[in-house]
């Protein structure tokens, strides 16, 4: 009786072993696609941000040329207004 003890508690401890084995391993991984996550989210927001700068370039040369209409024209002036209202709160904050 005492040698079938024996026998499960060796089985459940090389079944322990192989399970700590592969807790490691999956804890590697999920590491590994974290850092990898980050860096797709650091690369995705520097896209976000170029194509912002792009469509107000072109937004501007639009402007420039006159081909602004409708809803590009009120949104472009919106966010002509809102640079201006930063700007002067920027130089209120200055003569204060």
């Amino acid at each position: 009786m005492p040698e079938t003890i024996d026998i499960h508690i060796k089985n459940i401890q090389s079944k322990l072993q192989l399970l700590l084995k592969k807790y490691a391993t999956v804890e590697k991984e999920n590491i590994k696609l974290t850092k990898e996550n980050e860096s797709y989210k650091s690369y995705e927001k520097n896209l976000i941000e170029k194509l912002n700068l792009l469509e107000q370039q072109v937004n501007i040369l639009k402007a420039s040329a006159g081909e602004l209409e409708g809803k590009e024209k009120s949104a472009f002036e919106k966010s002509i207004n809102k640079y201006i209202k930063s700007i002067e709160k920027c130089i209120g904050m200055l003569n204060n």
